[in-house]
């Protein structure tokens, strides 16, 4: 893990970060308490963490940058799309469940439709 030797890893997974993202949310406070760990590993690491994953926190700023690219795709239904609040957002994850021919494909059908419509049509113009 970009200069971070095996036996340092070893005494992450012995201290119970066996994951790349629990050592980036771990504060250096606590890795140094981790034996056999000194300030100048535990700062190897966290600038090995970072190169992996990108930074873990994002400021509300940069959030709502992100957040001005979502994008709400119809799903051809006014009455459903304001129970969603406009629609199904991009950049998120929405669950349909229900029973056996309630109208779970149909639905996923139609938003694939809907999707490459655009923004005018409730769509996304292609880009979701």
């Amino acid at each position: 893990m970009h200069g971070v030797g095996v036996v340092d890893i070893n005494k992450l997974k012995l201290a119970g970060v066996c994951t790349v993202r629990g050592a980036q949310m771990m504060t250096k406070r606590a890795l140094l308490k981790i034996k056999g760990l000194s300030e100048t590993k535990v700062d190897k690491i966290k600038e090995a963490v970072s190169k992996c994953q990108g930074p873990g926190f994002v400021t509300a700023a940069e959030l709502s940058i992100l957040r001005e690219k979502v994008v709400k795709i119809s799903t051809g239904s006014s009455q459903l799309d304001s129970l969603l609040g406009g629609g199904v957002q991009t950049m998120s994850i929405t669950e349909v469940f229900g029973e056996y021919r309630t109208g779970k494909t149909q639905m996923a059908h139609t938003l694939c439709v809907q999707v490459q419509l655009g923004i005018e049509g409730g769509g996304a113009n292609s880009k979701a």
